[in-house]
């Protein structure tokens, strides 16, 4: 992580109010925190792929997490372990549907990285809420509900988060969750921590391919 976590001149985060905040300790829900149930790299194709027509032209556009609006290039692709109720661990089995559930998207160490934008306002302009935020992750909400019940979920993996957000972020969850962390689309919130940030997306607690250039690189 070194150089990667210099604060980003000129950035603040505002708050927005969840409609349902939640009590219990968000860090240790497997749904929230991929770091719970872990990846690992898959044999799968390196790439854009199409898997028919655009979608929702409103989503989240992946191309908007780097400052220069370059589209990803693929250096891994991973899957997610399955989770295990029995033990409430992760499974050694891997999430085989979607084929790939995070993308290794090659960055410069310390670049800034970016909310994906999309077309949707939770309110006063904000694109996002945060979910969670780690040192080197972060869960991003496009709904104002604080779960992955509905809307777009998105995980950002191995980015250094800025740390006036990572602090904001400590201090309003520790508070109760009343306020949330709230971002508009394109408004940095961290750096790369090295070669490669992962990134996982759900629809609605679904996984989604994050290689799909009908839904996060349209036009790409």
């Amino acid at each position: 992580m070194k150089g990667g976590c210099a604060p980003i001149p000129g950035e603040t985060y505002g708050t927005l109010a969840p409609t349902n905040p939640r009590t219990d300790n968000v860090e240790e829900d497997h749904l929230i925190n991929l770091a719970l149930r872990g990846y690992e790299p898959v044999d799968k194709f390196k790439g854009l792929i199409d898997n028919g027509p655009v979608g929702d032209p409103l989503a989240p556009q992946f191309h908007g997490l780097f400052a220069d609006n370059r589209t990803g290039v693929f250096s891994h692709v991973y899957a997610l372990h399955k989770w295990d109720p029995s033990c409430n661990c992760p499974s050694p089995e891997l999430v085989t549907n979607p084929e790939v559930t995070v993308a290794g998207l090659a960055t410069t160490p310390g670049e800034t990285i970016h909310v994906p934008d999309s077309g949707y306002d939770i309110g006063g302009g904000n694109d996002v809420m945060v979910l969670y935020a780690g040192e080197t992750r972060l869960t991003l909400k496009y709904t104002r509900e604080d779960d992955i019940v509905q809307g777009y979920t998105l995980y950002l993996e191995n980015v250094c988060v800025e740390p006036g957000l990572l602090a904001l972020y400590q201090s309003l969850n520790a508070a109760g969750r009343g306020q949330l962390p709230a971002l508009t689309g394109g408004q940095a919130l961290g750096r790369a921590v090295g070669s490669e940030i992962g990134v996982a997306i759900r629809d609605s607690g679904t996984s989604q391919d994050p290689r799909s250039r009908n839904s996060w690189w349209i036009g790409r």
